[in-house]
């Protein structure tokens, strides 16, 4: 039975800059919570953040591909650096992942290091962008397919085939 990499802020961790958790309720999310298959990651605490902290972005419009290419930094609401503990960070959750043979993640959409599909502009002015978290675009590169928490569904698809199931087909 594979395992799946979730960001611990949607399973009820309070983790988020603000110290609070967005839990995801999806009845997919739960049983695989019942099943023992989730392994909770915050790669901002991974990477020695405090649960309570200023707010984050990529700076320049940005997203995770340009960090690992050193041409954009994260910063904090307070325009401090903060680049180098989202890339720890980033690389402990990877690491984790690959040694203990994860191939799925699923992590919360938005975020500097988790957002699969899209992040912020880096002007804390709530303006989106197409581009992948720091962590989110690390994991990508390192093989393990990832998920936002509004594609559990899918990920689950991904994870039956995984498991040698066809696509719909119940678990023993």
């Amino acid at each position: 039975m594979n395992r799946i990499l979730v960001s611990a802020c949607l399973i009820g961790h309070p983790v988020r800059y603000n110290g609070v958790s967005v839990e995801c309720h999806h009845p997919t999310l739960q049983k695989w919570l019942a099943e023992g298959r989730v392994v909770p990651v915050c790669p901002e605490v991974a990477g020695g953040m405090p649960s309570t902290r200023l707010p984050a972005e990529i700076a320049g419009g940005h997203g995770g591909e340009a960090v690992w290419q050193d041409s954009a930094r994260v910063i904090d609401s307070s325009k401090k650096d903060i680049t180098a503990e989202f890339v720890a960070g980033a690389r402990l959750v990877a690491n984790q992942a690959i040694e203990s043979g994860i191939r799925v993640a699923v992590l919360k959409e938005g975020s500097p290091s988790c957002g699969v599909n899209y992040t912020y502009d880096g002007t804390f002015s709530h303006r989106r962008i197409p581009a992948a978290g720091v962590t989110a675009e690390h994991l990508r590169r390192s093989g393990i397919q990832i998920f936002s928490e509004t594609q559990i569904d899918e990920a689950n698809l991904f994870l039956e085939c995984l498991d040698g199931e066809l696509p719909g087909e119940s678990s023993k």
